[in-house]
């Protein structure tokens, strides 16, 4: 990570999760980085996307703390214990999609409204991990409604955001990710052990995207290997 400060320091949102422990894991072997502050449901402070209010609580008990030259929010559903990804129209139902999209898309914008003001003047970096399937050009294969539709909307909020924060902070990069097939609770019910990598590996990979990028590439959608990707 030498596009960052010395000593630079992060925060992991959504930390729980296989890809957000892979990059506390990871950062936090990295010498450059001195501190990797986590957040999820059960951190102390707490952030949950069902709750909005634990959102501008925990950016307000974390300003001491600041600023920071990396956060990333890396939490996001695809199934859960109530649903499956919709096959076809007629499996859309208002509470899947209530749910997705609050995790997805309102959580995470909430997250940017209130945590870029904690970036770092110099480099400040806020990445969130999207995915390929939110590319409406790159749609081909249809079904996944509601998980397609809140990560298109996630990349439009990231997008809309990264041009508004560069007002303030012009070094500011805004970027979503795409982590790729990873070998997950969230991939698993789709052959993700069999053809998915390990989260670790896919958080050095989105890392070392993150770090060739400059404050120029803000508000753009990357894929692990580095491809930029159509919205």
């Amino acid at each position: 990570m030498n596009s960052f400060h010395p000593d630079f320091r992060a925060l992991v949102i959504g930390a729980s999760g296989a890809i957000g422990a892979a990059f506390v894991r990871v950062l936090s072997a990295n010498a450059r980085c001195v501190s990797v502050e986590v957040l999820h449901r059960n951190s102390q402070p707490c952030i949950d996307f069902a709750r909005e209010g634990s959102i501008a609580e925990a950016a307000a008990a974390l300003v001491g703390k600041a600023p920071f030259h990396l956060i990333i929010n890396a939490a996001g559903v695809l199934h859960s214990p109530h649903f499956m990804p919709e096959k076809k129209l007629g499996d859309l139902h208002y509470a899947q999609m209530l749910e997705t999209f609050q995790v997805n898309a309102f959580g995470p914008a909430m997250v940017i409204r209130h945590f870029a003001k904690l970036l770092d003047a110099e480099r400040g970096v806020m990445a969130v991990v999207s995915a390929k399937v939110g590319s409406i050009e790159d749609n081909r294969l249809g079904g996944w409604y509601s998980y397609r539709a809140s990560k298109a909307a996630l990349n439009m909020l990231l997008k809309t955001a990264a041009i508004e924060v560069k007002r303030t902070n012009p070094n500011a990069l805004l970027v979503a990710l795409h982590p790729g097939t990873v070998s997950s609770p969230l991939s698993q019910p789709f052959r993700g052990a069999e053809i998915g990598r390990s989260a670790d590996d896919a958080a050095n990979d989105m890392l070392n995207v993150i770090d060739g990028l400059t404050a120029a590439e803000t508000g753009r959608f990357y894929a692990y290997n580095g491809e930029e990707l159509p919205w």
